[in-house]
């Protein structure tokens, strides 16, 4: 892995190899990353799922889907 240097002066790039300490913060970030987006996409599942239910609830207590959607409103 490399990265570009870049002199905003002159403009001169040049590129270096990263360091090992780059490479694993690189790394870090990336696992974060995913971490995050999993939990995120974990959150917005159990969110979805927590609808649906309360919706059967109230269909079940004898609600309309108008009536429904009204409440979501």
């Amino acid at each position: 892995m490399e990265k570009v240097i870049v002199d905003c002066s002159t403009g001169e790039q040049t590129v270096v190899p990263l360091t090992a300490a780059e490479i694993a913060e690189l790394e870090a970030a990336a696992a974060k990353a995913a971490e995050d987006q999993a939990a995120a996409e974990a959150e917005a599942q159990a969110k979805a799922a927590a609808k649906a239910a309360a919706e059967a609830k109230l269909a079940a207590l004898g609600l309309t889907a108008d009536e429904i959607a009204a409440l979501s409103k």
